[in-house]
């Protein structure tokens, strides 16, 4: 039987998914790489890489020295660097490469979304008058929080964030999803929050505070998804895994 080693670029929920269906099978030889941001993160069914590549270059290097004959990009999805390196390498190593995207969230009757493109433009948008805002952005994105310093923001992240923003007002909540709905309604309550600043990452895991948000009348600040690169994309592990079989039978086609 022939063995396919397969590289997962992770770090989400559906990568560990999709590792462990890909784990029980005997025709491919799993690996799943993690960038190492998460001081202790969940066990996983494959063998993992931990760190970077070194670039795109680095990475095309990987694919080749190590005989991956499938890249699979299911990192977050504003992981906008790692996903554009992944499809400069596969073309560069001439490996079949997909991507995994979890679908964005979309706004319903009752949301209160104020859509914008960037976090810098995020904390414009909460506006002069001191709020009380939920934060739940990645641990290296906070830095323009201290253009808003009138602010009193709560901070959720899994790690500790350190060094912390200059902020004369911020406390910090550290915590690992998922977060069901009535759980984060009860939180919100209890800090008073009247504004979140969220990235539409997409998912059911974090999804509760939307919802939340929604009962309670507050509105979200939203950063819009940035472009993906172009790729074939699923957006359930489901599709992921027919992209796959179907890539392994047609190995002819080389690259993205």
């Amino acid at each position: 039987m022939t063995t396919h080693r397969i590289l997962i670029l992770g770090g989400t929920t559906e990568a560990r998914l999709l590792a462990e269906r890909l784990a029980a099978r005997p025709d491919l030889d799993t690996i799943l790489s993690l960038a190492g941001r998460t001081r202790d993160p969940v066990s996983q069914p494959v063998p993992v890489r931990v760190g970077g590549f070194g670039g795109a270059e680095g990475l095309a290097h990987y694919l080749t020295e190590n005989g991956v004959g499938i890249l699979i990009d299911a990192t977050h999805p504003f992981a906008t660097r790692i996903s554009a390196n992944a499809a400069i390498a596969a073309r560069q190593a001439g490996v079949p490469a997909i991507a995994l995207r979890r679908p964005e969230w979309r706004s319903v009757q009752g949301d209160r979304w104020t859509i914008v493109k960037s976090v810098e433009e995020g904390v414009a948008a909460l506006g002069e008058q001191p709020r009380r805002v939920f934060v739940t952005l990645g641990r290296q994105e906070l830095a323009p929080l201290a253009n808003a310093p009138q602010h009193v923001y709560l901070i959720r992240s899994v790690d500790p964030v350190e060094p912390p923003p200059d902020l004369p007002h911020a406390g910090y909540l550290l915590a690992r999803g998922p977060f069901s709905e009535a759980a984060e309604h009860d939180l919100l309550r209890a800090q008073r929050i009247d504004a979140i600043l969220a990235k539409n990452s997409g998912g059911d895991a974090t999804y509760g505070k939307i919802a939340a948000a929604r009962s309670l009348g507050i509105g979200i600040v939203m950063i819009r998804r940035p472009t993906a690169p172009d790729m074939p994309t699923a957006t359930t592990v489901e599709e992921a895994l027919l992209l796959l079989d179907h890539r392994l039978a047609s190995p002819a086609k080389r690259g993205v």
